[in-house]
């Protein structure tokens, strides 16, 4: 990252906290006549022209004052904005609200997001915890008929899946028993590449069983969630920037194609995976053609090597991001801990 003065850090950090509660450009008079930086009028409009010439604000060609840059905000949001977190009394009420629900899952994601996005006046979203690795934890065969069969599998995140299975001979209840329990203990706790991994004498029946499991954990463990919750849509049209009408209809669009949300709420994640905790996202750094006028603000929450969702803001650039990410950070660990007490 490009170093600047001691000055100009002072002078970028006044134009992105002036510029994201006033929402207008903001001119060097106003710097001059509400910080007291110590240097001249003319000082101040010269280091203005520097942060401009290095990229870091500019200057609309309506108005005299200036604006930040993408680059502008990432130098902000990394360099000079410090480590924020909720107030007490914020968190309090937050974990007020949680322990007055019932433990099911929907509701907490929904409340959740409602929460999220009050805290930041922007847009919340979240998508709901999946396995990150199926993990087989119990498996029935009962029989229908002579050469049909009722394969159940259930796993230890608590999904259930069912398949019929055709028999190349006929088998009784007793029998089909037999291989089920037999799976049930080498299989118990294991993942879909410790099963396959595993050596150890098959019947015919029992590796056609195994391969069916092998295959629908596979497709557990490739699957992304296509669902994402959100709130706070109202919040987002009150931003300036999404105030026209072609606007206003950009961002409902983007929060209603849950597909592109969830995907891209994953794979912004995924390609940072150094850089553990929250993540922003800004205009133009975003892959996504759809999401380049905006800021994403995420965090994933779950439990480690086992379930996880991603949760997070988006809202136009001049997102409040020192609020933005202490409310993300905070609600996933509330989450977490939730998934903590509901999956033992």
């Amino acid at each position: 990252m490009e170093e600047l003065t001691e000055r100009q850090k002072s002078i970028l950090r006044i134009i992105v906290q002036e510029y994201v509660h006033t929402a207008t450009p903001v001119p060097s008079e106003a710097i001059t006549s509400r910080y007291r930086l110590g240097v001249s009028p003319a000082t101040v409009r010269n280091e203005m022209a520097v942060l401009e010439e290095k990229g870091y604000i500019y200057h609309p060609h309506t108005s005299a004052g200036r604006v930040p840059t993408d680059k502008g905000y990432r130098y902000f949001v990394e360099a000079l904005m410090g480590e924020a977190e909720l107030p007490l009394a914020e968190r309090l009420t937050i974990q007020h609200q949680f322990h007055q629900i019932e433990l099911e899952q929907e509701e907490w994601l929904r409340l959740a997001a409602a929460v999220l996005a009050q805290a930041v006046r922007n847009a919340a979203v979240i998508t709901p915890p999946l396995a990150t690795q199926a993990r087989f934890k119990h498996l029935e065969l009962i029989s229908v008929q002579d050469l049909l069969a009722l394969l159940v599998l259930v796993l230890q995140e608590g999904t259930i899946k069912q398949q019929m299975l055709t028999l190349s001979e006929p088998m009784s209840q007793e029998q089909l028993s037999r291989v089920a329990n037999k799976l049930n203990t080498t299989c118990a706790g294991l993942s879909r590449e410790q099963i396959a991994a595993k050596d150890g004498e098959l019947t015919p029946l029992e590796r056609q069983v195994l391969n069916i499991v092998l295959h629908i954990m596979r497709q557990l463990d490739e699957r992304t969630s296509s669902e994402v919750y959100h709130n706070g849509l109202a919040y987002a049209l009150e931003q300036p920037e999404f105030q026209q009408a072609g606007k206003a209809r950009q961002v409902l669009e983007v929060l209603e194609q849950r597909s592109l949300l969830a995907t891209a709420l994953g794979q912004l994640l995924l390609s940072r995976p150094r850089q553990p905790g929250v993540q922003v996202f800004i205009g133009q750094e975003n892959p996504w053609d759809e999401l380049r006028d905006y800021s994403l603000v995420l965090a994933p929450y779950g439990i480690l090597d086992e379930i996880a969702g991603v949760l997070g803001v988006l809202g136009p650039t001049r997102l409040p991001y020192w609020r933005a990410i202490s409310s993300v950070r905070y609600m996933a660990a509330i989450l977490s801990t939730l998934l903590g007490e509901m999956y033992g």
